[in-house]
């Protein structure tokens, strides 16, 4: 790697923001916690992956990929991050490097690609992605990009996180680096209020921003920027004029709270969207912050008001399902902020989790399940389940519901038990208080689904009777 990327992610490992980090030695601290990756092993995700998948909900930008066409075609349009408006960031750029790049290298290869992209796009910025080969062949990205911005005129934001570099997780944060080294702070915004926030690490899968924003415009909040579902450029870019910032997924994009907070002075809070009690938690922390940043005092009363009125609704919607639900088992395949903001939103529906995955999970998620979960939290989280685990698990009835991603969905399919998906790839929104009934309508249309009796019920050839007339 160079020698530019090692002193990034040296940076990156050296984060304040995380407890565990904070107890380390400097030198320790800087070796970070993340295992590396060895050849080939970049299962859930390389560090380019994790870039893009952090970066590309900033709608309105051309996100091109300096690398072979594959990498492309891998991580494209690989979420349902809902936009508002601009679709640029839905089309796939590339340089699609070939044999002879890779001999005589692929700047200028590149610099062609970033002007054709202006020249028919015209978008706001582009954003550049190293991938391994060009990383390894020795393409300066950062070069190409400062040229090519003073050659036409628009920021070309260089993303340095080539696959090798580490896993999905570490390029999270190195795409978050590109942000608060390029973008951030770079705009003025047109004006500000009291009441800006800014909303870290939220993708705005399936809309559930949408579902969230309603409840701030209530209250009289502004979403100064969201990094970065359903992201504009000149948002991001001002997103220093806040003055507060919620950290949705720490494990993605803690570094720009911290930063953030270093540099502006802007202090900032984790929270949730996910379950009754934490949309409201967090809906009083924003108004708290706030406050203390210059709001009006009359903002938390509004909550509170707002919190009632929303609360009770959600309740009522819910109490059918409560009833069908209850003693319900689940075994929550996921990671990261939903391995505890969801176990909360469950329990409030009347089911009981019987395991949450936390492979993904940092030692604050890990303490909030042993907040919610009590005395039975350990026995129940789960570092990393094997498939043959999950199927024992399902076919044993030790869970009559999975919630994963689609990657396991097969796995509960062999054990002819219902499945969900909680993860990105999924249709529904289940954010704020609306997101809550959904999902509780979603889990109860795939635990009562008929199709369940059908294909638990033996195949005629399998009957006793079958099996004795065959004898005979």
């Amino acid at each position: 790697m160079s020698a530019t990327l090692n002193a990034r992610i040296a940076q990156v490992f050296d984060e304040p923001g995380c407890d565990k980090n904070q107890a380390k030695g400097e030198k320790e601290r800087k070796k970070g916690c993340t295992k590396q990756l060895t050849p080939g092993a970049a299962a859930g995700g390389c560090a380019f992956d994790g870039a893009k998948i952090a970066l590309q909900p900033i709608v309105d930008v051309a996100h091109l990929v300096h690398g072979p066409i594959a990498c492309e075609g891998n991580s494209w349009d690989n979420r349902h991050s809902a936009s508002s408006g601009p679709q640029t960031y839905r089309t796939g750029f590339t340089t699609d490097i070939n044999e002879f790049d890779v001999i005589y290298g692929g700047e200028k290869r590149l610099f062609k690609a970033i002007r054709e992209v202006i020249e028919k796009v015209d978008p706001p910025a582009v954003f550049v992605y190293q991938t391994c080969v060009t990383a390894m062949i020795g393409d300066d990205i950062e070069a190409v990009c400062k040229r090519a911005s003073e050659k036409f005129g628009k920021p070309v934001i260089p993303v340095d996180s080539p696959g090798f570099a580490g896993p999905k997780n570490l390029g999270n944060k190195l795409g978050a680096e590109a942000l608060l080294d390029h973008v951030i702070g770079t705009v003025e915004p047109e004006h500000t209020t009291p009441y800006d926030i800014n909303i870290i690490g939220e993708y705005n899968l399936s809309g559930e921003l949408w579902q969230v924003k309603p409840l701030l415009d209530a209250l009289g909040v502004r979403v100064l920027s969201c990094i970065s579902g359903d992201g504009r450029y000149n948002e991001v870019a001002a997103a220093h004029r806040a003055r507060a910032n919620m950290m949705v997924c720490s494990k993605s994009m803690i570094n720009i709270a911290t930063r953030m907070q270093q540099r502006w002075g802007i202090p900032y809070f984790e929270g949730s969207f996910y379950g009754i009690s934490d949309m409201s938690t967090t809906l009083r922390e924003i108004a708290r912050l706030l406050v203390e940043r210059g709001a009006e005092p009359d903002l938390k009363d509004r909550a509170e008001a707002l919190i009632a009125a929303e609360e009770a609704r959600a309740w009522t919607r819910i109490r059918a399902y409560r009833e069908r639900l209850a003693g319900k088992k689940v075994l929550l395949i996921t990671g990261g902020v939903k391995s505890w903001s969801v176990v909360s939103a469950l329990q409030e529906a009347g089911l009981e989790v019987v395991g949450t995955s936390v492979k993904k999970s940092t030692k604050e998620d890990k303490e909030k399940i042993k907040q919610i979960m009590g005395d039975e939290a350990d026995a129940h989280m789960i570092d990393d389940m094997t498939p043959r685990e999950m199927y024992a698990m399902l076919r044993d009835a030790k869970a009559d519901i999975m919630l994963s991603g689609g990657r396991s969905q097969f796995v509960a399919l062999k054990a002819r038990m219902p499945w969900m998906d909680i993860n990105q790839e999924r249709h529904h929104a289940f954010a704020g208080y609306e997101g809550m009934v959904t999902m509780v309508a979603e889990i109860d249309k795939a635990l009562f689904n008929p199709v369940w009796q059908q294909v638990r019920t033996p195949a005629p050839w399998e009957t006793e009777d079958a099996l004795l007339a065959a004898e005979a």
